[in-house]
């Protein structure tokens, strides 16, 4: 594996580790990273195109056109993030969510400021678009978490939600399955390799792969700054979920029988002391948030230094 596909390896386990936790979005990384329009149009490149050049070309000409080894490599990457770091963000969620939480948020703000630039023209109307985002983010955060059955059917549609929202920058596809009440049920399966459940959901997620990328490189190719407006205003929306210091309304019961947040408001560091008598621990808060912005600003000097 030569150095392009190792680290492009690194940026699929990336956006793996951020979809495990609810509220992160893999899209926020591939952003960050250089690489979510390839991704985009790679994805949306498999089609039944693909089989006719198949027959017609064999398997190297259609392995190519769909950009085979991008997706390959990335994939993989996040897919290995997933089975490694399940349990390892599980366990910091809970013995360190107030620095685990303020990273994603230095990461997320400063992936905002880094999408921002990539806007051609800046106009009073971009605001529009902004506003949009904000709102479709910012309301699927404080939505009331429902419960369903894990049926066949429900998880295949779990994972053609929760795909979507991966796909999405801002909206994260954990925390739309813990809105469907299937987020410790999928959990649950990654954890003890439960194939008939993870097929299923795999299922789920490859059409709404398919259907998610084909939308938005549409979007891109017609609306290509009012798109990243958009989707810019779907990372500031998420800033209320990932806000490190929260209040628990209401706890839910994991897939171990724990009790785990479930409804949550934010506070100011000083009010989270009061109501929960536990420190803030707000200087390691901002130092990680720091070394959240430090990332995105240093991902971003290496993608100048390519050009």
């Amino acid at each position: 594996m030569n150095q392009s596909k190792v680290l492009l390896f690194f940026k699929g386990a990336a956006m793996g580790a951020a979809d495990i936790v609810p509220g992160v979005s893999g899209g926020t990384i591939a952003f960050i990273t250089g690489i979510y329009e390839q991704l985009i149009n790679s994805i949306q490149s498999v089609s039944w195109k693909t089989v006719s050049i198949l027959k017609e070309q064999g398997v190297v000409a259609a392995w190519n056109s769909i950009n085979g080894w991008f997706l390959l490599t990335l994939f993989s990457g996040i897919l290995f993030s997933v089975f490694t770091l399940a349990k390892l963000i599980s366990y910091l969620l809970v013995a360190y969510p107030e620095m685990l939480w303020s990273f994603f948020f230095g990461l997320v703000v400063a992936s905002v400021w880094h999408v921002s630039q990539q806007i051609k023209e800046w106009r009073w109307i971009n605001a529009l678009p902004i506003l949009l985002g904000i709102l479709v983010a910012w309301g699927l955060s404080s939505a009331a978490p429902a419960q369903i059955e894990a049926t066949t059917l429900n998880i295949f549609l779990s994972g053609c939600l929760a795909i979507c929202a991966m796909i999405l920058p801002g909206i994260s596809g954990s925390f739309i399955l813990l809105l469907l009440g299937m987020y410790s049920v999928i959990l649950g399966a990654v954890k003890s390799l439960d194939i008939a459940v993870l097929a299923v959901f795999a299922s789920g997620c490859v059409v709404g792969l398919l259907t998610i990328a084909n939308m938005l490189a549409w979007a891109f190719r017609r609306f290509h700054d009012y798109t990243l407006l958009v989707l810019t205003g779907f990372m500031i929306g998420a800033l209320d979920k990932v806000w490190p210091w929260k209040e628990t309304i209401s706890f839910r019961l994991n897939s171990h029988g724990e009790q785990v947040p479930l409804i949550q408001n934010n506070v100011m560091p000083g009010s989270y002391e009061v109501l929960t008598g536990q420190s803030s621990e707000l200087g390691w808060a901002l130092a990680s948030a720091a070394c959240g912005i430090l990332i995105v600003l240093l991902l971003e000097q290496m993608g100048r230094s390519r050009h």
